[in-house]
């Protein structure tokens, strides 16, 4: 099956040897998000909460990059560097997405890239 790479200028470039998503059939494999700035590269500034949001706005974008929206979204993965913040961040998912939720796990990761307190990752299916 062919293996499809999705790019847009919307959300951050690939900081490493990866795409921003790939499409093999009707599944599209979604590259972590961090909160980096698309036009400026730059973390966003503010608290966890706004961290999300600019996560999930990356995400979005790649999401529409691929054809899809956040409504054809079935698995997320959600990496926080403080679980302490756990509520925070369902609070910012549940302005993003509706019933039903898409599968999830979330995971306290000890570091993530860029100092970022806050990732996202996702599979869809379009």
């Amino acid at each position: 099956m062919p293996r499809t790479p999705i790019h847009t200028d919307a959300a951050p470039a690939a900081i490493g040897p990866y795409s921003q998503a790939i499409r093999a059939g009707n599944t599209v494999y979604l590259s972590g998000q961090t909160p980096l700035v698309p036009a400026t590269g730059q973390m966003v500034e503010g608290d966890i909460e706004a961290q999300a949001r600019q996560a999930f706005d990356n995400l979005k974008a790649v999401c529409e990059a691929a054809g899809g929206s956040f409504d054809n979204i079935v698995r997320l993965g959600l990496y926080l560097t403080d679980l302490s913040d756990f509520a925070r961040v369902n609070a910012v998912m549940a302005e993003y997405f509706s019933q039903p939720y898409p599968a999830r796990s979330t995971i306290q990761a000890a570091a993530l890239p860029r100092g970022a307190a806050f990732e996202v990752d996702g599979v869809m299916v379009i």
